[in-house]
């Protein structure tokens, strides 16, 4: 490391000669020096720094009316002197105090436990996996590394990394991080989460430094995603992106070619201008999106009419919008516009209370969306999605009928409004055909009489199983009940069969036979034992 000597009133103080833009640690903060000199009227040379944290600083680099550097927060700059801080430690460094040990005095020590002196008889193996020319993951987690050390010295100590995690260290540069992986040849993978680097002027020439890299996490590193896109050409082979908690805003299009390869994109917690997020959607192998908390509430797919596919996200198989603003259906409606879409989640949005019960929220889910395999991270049985179905077309009816359906396919045109908020409808009465008269009763407010039930769950046949108890709705199909039993006991592929006992019937097990009628109608009381076998 280059040296540079400043004498300022008879104090010599060494620092790099590279010092400004450099990242620091001070007092167990992290900063990056914006200037280094004199501040009069006092003696000695100063450190200006901005701070991570804006609220450690005391101004924005002015100070009696002279501009020394400037920061992005009024408060988030100090003046330090340089014997305060440390620019860290080399790569090398870090490694070696990390993982290296030893050997000659470990192997064939002997201990004493107790009374007993034991050899440690295959502490050799362990040793030798801790070599550095061994290791293939490498975490380097708040180790002040701040560079790659003498030329080479990677290459030949750590010629086997593959993986590399090096959150949270004094890394300043994407040159500096490239002088560090174009040392490892075999690097697919790499996380540099808390750290701010300043952006590469000419990015792709750094490309042959990333040019195995599959999966880069750059989790809080305070990046945009213009600058995400300046730095893309770096990373060629990349698969997995990973941005969680940066201030990316508005998303623009990739062009250029780059990003064209990722199958996984993980943008959650930004504040994103939700009408950006189309601008993604022509990746075309993108299979996983994480757009939570990300102050979503609205989607519109224009390309597709209600019940159509659209040709955005063609890959897209998981989809994540958990702690959101989704308040309405309409968004789902779109979403079933996604040809690959398979498991999504919406927990802890407004949506999911629409519902007196969140059951109920879930059946209707299903029921609008035809592919699902997976919600809020559950997996969608096959008995659940046809329960789900055949209430969701028992609830909506009467509104098919008074909105021009009808049960003979000739006469059936229910109106465009009524497809916009139903576009499943006529797939689902085609497929398990339209409900009866008698079936389509006017939804009812809910009243007091609706109780909750208090009912436990009984395996009789496994007696391990521990009693489950809930409470239900006397109102819940049985249909229902089943899709609840398949999650609590995780029984998929099973056939359930139930019955109940009730202490009014002593000695007597009532058979609970048809899915689409409720708990009220056979009597289930507050108290009662649902016996729950399978075959």
């Amino acid at each position: 490391m280059r040296i540079r000597e400043s004498d300022q009133c008879g104090m010599a103080e060494q620092l790099p000669e590279d010092a400004v833009g450099r990242r620091v640690s001070c007092d167990g903060e992290r900063a990056t020096v914006r200037y280094v000199g004199p501040v009069p009227p006092t003696t000695g040379l100063w450190l200006g720094v901005e701070w991570d944290n804006p609220e450690r600083g005391k101004h924005d680099g002015n100070h009696e009316g002279v501009c020394y550097f400037t920061c992005r927060h009024p408060t988030g700059g100090s003046f330090v002197r340089p014997k305060k801080v440390s620019f860290g430690v080399d790569y090398l460094s870090a490694v070696k105090q990390r993982y290296e040990l030893d050997l000659d005095q470990a192997i064939g020590e002997e201990v004493q436990i107790s009374s007993k002196t034991v050899k440690m008889v295959g502490f050799e193996s362990i040793m030798e996996q801790q070599r550095m020319e061994n290791l293939t993951e490498i975490a380097l987690i708040n180790c002040e590394v701040s560079g790659p050390g003498p030329e080479n010295e990677i290459k030949i100590n750590t010629p086997n990394a593959v993986s590399l995690d090096l959150s949270g260290n004094l890394l300043s540069s994407w040159e500096v991080v490239s002088a560090i992986t174009e040392q490892l040849e075999n690097l697919q993978e790499l996380c540099l989460s808390h750290n701010y680097l300043s952006i590469a002027s000419s990015p792709s020439n750094l490309s042959p430094a990333f040019s195995q890299l599959r999966v880069l996490t750059l989790n809080n590193c305070a990046l945009t995603w213009s600058q995400v896109l300046h730095c893309a050409p770096m990373w060629p082979q990349l698969e997995e992106l990973f941005l969680n908690g940066n201030n990316i805003t508005e998303l623009q299009r990739p062009v250029d070619d780059v990003l064209q390869g990722l199958k996984v994109l993980d943008l959650s917690n930004n504040c994103l201008v939700q009408e950006s997020v189309l601008q993604i959607s022509d990746l075309s192998r993108l299979e996983v999106l994480n757009l939570s908390s990300t102050g979503l509430s609205t989607i519109h797919i224009s390309d597709a009419s209600p019940g159509g596919k659209t040709e955005m996200f063609p890959a897209l198989k998981v989809l994540l919008l958990d702690d959101n603003k989704i308040t309405e259906w309409a968004v789902i409606n779109e979403l079933v516009k996604l040809r690959a879409l398979v498991q999504f989640s919406c927990k802890r949005n407004p949506l999911m209370d629409l519902e007196k019960n969140r059951e109920t929220t879930r059946q209707l889910l299903i029921a609008r969306t035809n592919n699902l395999e997976i919600l809020n991270r559950s997996q969608v049985l096959p008995e659940e999605r046809r329960g789900a179905e055949l209430d969701y077309c028992k609830k909506f009816g009467r509104a098919w009928l008074q909105a021009g359906g009808h049960s003979d396919p000739e006469k059936n045109h229910p109106s465009a409004e009524f497809i916009k908020e139903h576009p499943r409808y006529l797939a689902l009465i085609q497929k398990y055909g339209a409900p009866e008269e008698d079936e389509l009763k006017e939804e009812k407010p809910f009243a007091l009489k609706d109780q909750l039930l208090t009912v436990t769950f009984e395996c009789p046949e496994e007696a391990d199983r521990k009693p489950i108890q809930k409470k239900l709705p006397n109102s819940m199909i049985v249909q229902k009940v089943k899709g609840l039993l398949y999650r609590l006991l995780k029984l998929p592929g099973s056939e359930l069969r139930l019955s109940y006992t009730s202490t009014k019937m002593e000695g007597k097990e009532i058979e609970i036979d048809n899915d689409l009628k409720s708990l009220q109608f056979y009597s289930v009381e507050d108290g009662d034992r649902i016996l729950v076998r399978w075959s």
